[in-house]
């Protein structure tokens, strides 16, 4: 029976310490918030996008950064098993479009008291941790070889970790020692739930290289005056395309939302994952209002609209064809009297609407901030930690698990996913 200390009472934590419980450890989780798995309630608005129904290798697929990192922790623990455990623990599940998993009755408290139950053998500590405790490793003398070395080709030896991870100093002062320590503190978004972004400092202390963390599934600020004006509608069925430079660099099909400061919705926090160094690149995107219609099809459909309504004025012969918050804004940036009939409206305007319909661009000026960010992308370096058990490799007895690494997908249960199977990874390779 291990020692097991873990630092952070989120997805990851929780999910490991009802692991870690089941393989007979006795197990600490320290907590700084006064309520565990804060961040859980406000993943798939509220919802709690647990999983994605789809095999391990299509999930692979939507995996943005350091996919690879995940073959073996996913590959013993899929989607299926998540459900799987979910629904054992009393929690009765849904599929929804793109193959998400809900909780039916579409509460994340669900999902949260599930995993409280899930580690509720854990002992659940309210204590932040400040600083690992470590001590260095002697290395061990070295067994002579059973043939003599050939010196023109000698072998390369490995260093092993020169640290050691006992146990954790808490913000208490309190010391916690640890055959293990699990660090699953989660990344800097919504700080308010408690990620804070502790485990980053921690991981430095051990040696870690720390990928810079950055928003991503963000909303998106622009400065277009246009997203203020139609500020609160909502898109259903458009095709969202960002360019970098010129080049488009995602393209999907979705619902999305104009806001105050810019644009947001499922398909802009899947966009915004693609961005690149907004210093170094200029970037806007391309919303097809239209997309199960080609430009001559719309073009009939709008000549249709135009001759059914032929004496209205511009704004109201748009009736049909756009909600009434964007037709004053449509209208405004087509360019033409406002006053003229839908029957005085010529070809050559009725293709400058196709266009705008099929390419309505929104410039992108800047990510969302951090703290408002459903993850974020940057942590813990993979190279410096075991895919198989997620010890360190620069510390004997570190372990990481879920957001603090630095590793990213897109929206649709992914994030939560990679949380639930490298929590699983870590306990089992007790």
């Amino acid at each position: 029976m291990a020692k097991v200390l873990i630092v952070g009472a989120g997805a990851a934590g929780l999910m490991a310490a009802g692991a870690a419980v089941r393989q007979g450890h006795q197990v600490t989780v320290l907590e700084h918030m006064d309520k565990p798995g804060q961040k859980i309630l406000v993943t798939g608005k509220g919802r709690c996008n647990v999983t994605n129904d789809c095999p391990a290798e299509e999930f692979l697929r939507h995996v943005r950064t350091n996919p690879r990192f995940l073959y073996s922790s996913l590959g013993a623990f899929p989607p299926a098993k998540t459900m799987e455990l979910f629904e054992g623990l009393g929690v009765e599940l849904k599929v929804e479009r793109g193959r998400r998993v809900f909780p039916v009755s579409d509460k994340a408290e669900e999902i949260r008291q599930a995993l409280l139950r899930y580690a509720q053998d854990a002992e659940l500590v309210h204590d932040g941790a400040k600083k690992l405790l470590l001590e260095e490793v002697t290395p061990e003398p070295e067994a002579a070889p059973a043939a003599p070395e050939n010196p023109r080709h000698p072998k390369k030896k490995k260093a092993g970790p020169a640290l050691r991870c006992i146990g954790v100093r808490g913000t208490s002062g309190r010391e916690y020692r640890a055959d293990a320590v699990l660090v699953a503190t989660g990344g800097v978004s919504y700080p308010t739930t408690g990620s804070t972004g502790d485990g980053y400092k921690l991981a430095q202390q051990a040696g870690h290289t720390l990928i810079e963390p950055v928003p991503s599934l963000v909303s998106l600020v622009s400065h277009d005056a246009d997203c203020k004006k139609m500020m609160g509608l909502a898109l259903k069925n458009v095709t969202l395309t960002l360019f970098e430079d010129s080049k488009a660099i995602f393209d999907e099909q979705g619902e999305m939302l104009f806001t105050h400061f810019g644009i947001s919705g499922p398909l802009t926090l899947s966009a915004s994952s693609h961005l690149g160094d907004m210093k170094k690149h200029k970037y806007h995107a391309e919303i097809d209002l239209k997309p199960a219609l080609s430009e001559e099809q719309l073009y009939d459909r709008i000549t249709r609209d135009f001759a059914l309504l032929a004496n209205h004025a511009a704004q109201g012969a748009l009736v049909k064809l756009l909600p009434s918050s964007m037709q004053p804004v449509m209208v405004a940036r087509w360019g033409i009297d406002p006053a003229t009939k839908a029957n005085q409206i010529t070809r050559e305007q009725k293709r400058e609407l196709v266009q705008l319909m099929k390419h309505w661009r929104v410039s992108i000026d800047a990510r969302g901030d951090l703290a408002h960010a459903v993850i974020t992308s940057g942590g813990v370096s993979v190279r410096e930690v075991d895919p198989k058990t997620m010890q360190s490799k620069k510390a004997l007895g570190l372990y990481f698990a879920g957001e603090v690494l630095d590793v990213d997908a897109y929206t649709g249960g992914y994030n939560l996913q990679i949380a639930f199977c490298t929590a699983q990874a870590f306990a089992n390779h007790l």
